[in-house]
């Protein structure tokens, strides 16, 4: 049995190869779940290193961006907005599945066998295409998985749409399994197939041969997210497009495909992108210098939300909870600056004194030490301002007080 410690750290080699379920059993066989890693938490580089390297080959083969800065801004929110209930809950896919194992199961299966680990692929996948089906066939489940589909644009960010809600009804097809497969295998295939879904979501990629027979990929997706009338309800596949083809929800790519909702989302403001459905402008009319001001901070806030998650055993339940705070507030603002809410430069605002007040009292450290200063003295710049404006205040208030005096003795 390895201790937790061993599996802190997950090389290139296997953190490229876990992102296409290509990880050996023997790597990936833990007795405990306590022993799994976290792999979608040590993915978050590889997925960014993916993001840019389709950016590149994209310019390099259609002379353009696989989509819009603002498209690609909100779809990332919404995968930061759906991980962080995992700074305070565990997983209910796996809390669930843990349970149903302690209580039901009928026998066990060892968790150090190999033929184990490839059932569990088998099983998790044929239970995300059952919960995958159903998030569109019924309305209460579609309503949390609609957030998934609601870019226009299609690319490797995409994927990173998720709904915060989507593990409240999905851990229901994974139970059965608890009957027989131990929980720390599940919790292993149930991360990969997650994982494996991401580098499908791509223009770049058209065709990959005989691979199209078996595997789910950029091609079949594509049509999946489509709302051409022949992609409407189709190819529902994780890993394995078998899946559609045993129980007829194939489709084959066979014209341009036209990708978002049938009725688009009309915002770029992560909470909304979870839960509405309306008409969508084709792009926010914000300028380019205010569209590059969102990208700087929202890159300044994914480095305080990978330190968080780095740092998660560490940190108070009170700093956990205001960062948490400060990343959904972050993300708000993006939002309302790219949707050019009236509010936006009010909100904007008041996130900065936030910022600089969360520094003040040490729940929030800067990206570079050497930055200390810099925020030491917007801090005392607005305590400053803020001292002046309640002095300034304070003498109009006295100024006024004493006209009106003036102005009643002199009409006496």
């Amino acid at each position: 049995m390895r201790s937790p410690g061993d599996q802190d750290n997950v090389s290139v080699s296997q953190g490229v190869r876990m992102m296409f379920y290509m990880m050996k059993p023997s790597e990936t066989t833990f007795q405990t779940v306590e022993e799994v890693p976290d792999y979608v938490k040590k993915a978050t580089p590889f997925f960014i290193s993916l993001i840019l390297l389709e950016l590149i080959l994209s310019w390099f083969l259609k002379g353009k961006p696989p989509g819009r800065l603002d498209d690609i801004l909100t779809s990332m929110s919404a995968g930061v907005v759906s991980r962080l209930p995992s700074l305070f809950f565990k997983s209910l896919e796996v809390t669930s599945y843990i349970y149903v194992w302690e209580n039901y199961r009928l026998f066990d299966l060892p968790w150090d066998s190999q033929w184990t680990w490839y059932l569990t692929f088998l099983g998790v996948d044929f239970g995300y295409y059952w919960f995958h089906r159903m998030a569109h066939e019924i309305n209460i489940i579609w309503a949390a998985h609609q957030a998934h589909h609601s870019s226009e644009d299609y690319n490797l960010s995409t994927a990173l749409r998720q709904s915060v809600l989507q593990p409240y009804t999905s851990w229901i097809f994974y139970s059965p399994l608890a009957l027989f497969i131990p929980p720390s295998v599940f919790a292993v295939h149930i991360q990969f197939n997650l994982l494996y879904q991401f580098w499908i979501h791509t223009e770049v990629i058209r065709s990959l041969g005989p691979l199209e027979l078996v595997l789910n990929t950029p091609s079949h997706h594509r049509v999946h997210h489509g709302r051409n009338r022949y992609c409407i309800d189709k190819n529902y596949a994780g890993t394995l497009i078998i899946w559609d083809k045993l129980f007829g929800t194939f489709e084959a790519e066979n014209e341009q495909v036209i990708y978002g909702l049938t009725h688009p989302i009309d915002t770029f403001e992560p909470f909304k992108v979870q839960v509405t459905g309306q008409e969508v402008p084709l792009s926010s009319a914000a300028s380019l210098q205010l569209k590059m001001y969102t990208v700087l901070q929202f890159a300044v806030m994914l480095s305080f939300y990978e330190e968080t998650f780095a740092n998660t055993e560490a940190l108070s339940q009170v700093t956990l909870l205001l960062r948490a705070s400060f990343i959904l507030l972050t993300l708000t603002s993006i939002g309302f600056l790219l949707d050019q809410r009236p509010t936006a430069a009010i909100l904007e605002t008041l996130r900065c004194l936030v910022f600089l007040t969360l520094f003040r009292f040490g729940h929030l450290k800067p990206l570079f030490p050497s930055l200390s200063f810099v925020f030491e003295m917007c801090l005392h710049a607005w305590q400053l301002i803020q001292a002046n404006c309640l002095q300034t205040y304070s003498l109009k208030w006295r100024f006024s007080f004493r006209f009106v005096l003036l102005s009643g003795e002199s009409e006496a």
